[in-house]
């Protein structure tokens, strides 16, 4: 990546944190840009999008998964069970590891845990998190369903159908956790099938500053009556 290029990204990336009203550090930024450097330098390798250009990966991948971080901000400190404390979130299906990379590098206090069925691609994350030498971040080569951890937080990112993630990540999901799923158009049909035990608190709009699609965050939680 030529010496423009790598300033006019650097730049846009700067601008859409101050839009989505993010207040990351010049190490986060650099941290960010680090982080798409290395998707592109092991794309080939590991297979991690199906996306080449450079602007296109800021926009559709970086910026779209930095626009989760201010309500996941404002979900850990208005819970009672996270405020204050250090959290921990699973990323389900991860892939090259967003948003859950991108978690990790804005929220220092929050433990990210990459999980994905393919191997090379938990691979990859590990060593994103030690390239970027990011302490709360790992990646784990497993089928969510295999996995004993609990998690205050378990969210995806266009990764399957809303019953499906909730069914296959109930287990790892504290009892007082929710489920962040990141979506496109709202999904009014998936939300209408969810099982019974996993009910929707909230639903907001997402807007990714410099792309013209729709994007929205579904909160979900476990129904009481599962819980008994």
């Amino acid at each position: 990546m030529g010496d423009a290029l790598q300033n006019d990204l650097a730049s846009k990336l700067a601008s859409g944190v101050e839009t989505l009203g993010l207040s990351l550090s010049e190490s986060q930024l650099q941290q960010l840009m680090n982080y798409m450097a290395l998707i592109q330098k092991w794309n080939k390798v590991y297979n991690l999008t199906a996306l080449r250009d450079p602007n296109e990966m800021l926009t559709h991948h970086l910026l779209d998964s930095l626009s989760a971080i201010g309500p996941l901000h404002r979900h850990l400190q208005n819970d009672p069970s996270t405020r204050g404390a250090d959290s921990t979130l699973l990323d389900v299906g991860s892939g090259g590891g967003l948003p859950g990379v991108v978690i990790a590098i804005c929220c220092s206090n929050v433990r990210v845990t990459c999980v994905d069925a393919v191997s090379k691609k938990a691979a990859f994350v590990q060593q994103v998190a030690a390239s970027l030498k990011l302490p709360n971040l790992k990646g784990v080569h497993a089928r969510v369903e295999t996995l004993t951890e609990h998690f205050d937080v378990v969210c995806s990112r266009a990764f399957a159908s809303l019953p499906d993630f909730v069914t296959w990540s109930a287990a790892a999901l504290k009892d007082a956790g929710v489920w962040m799923a990141m979506k496109g158009r709202l999904p009014t049909e998936e939300m209408d099938a969810l099982p019974i035990f996993a009910k929707v608190f909230h639903v907001e709009q997402l807007q990714v500053p410099g792309l013209d699609a729709e994007r929205c965050m579904i909160w979900m939680k476990k129904a009481p009556s599962s819980l008994a």
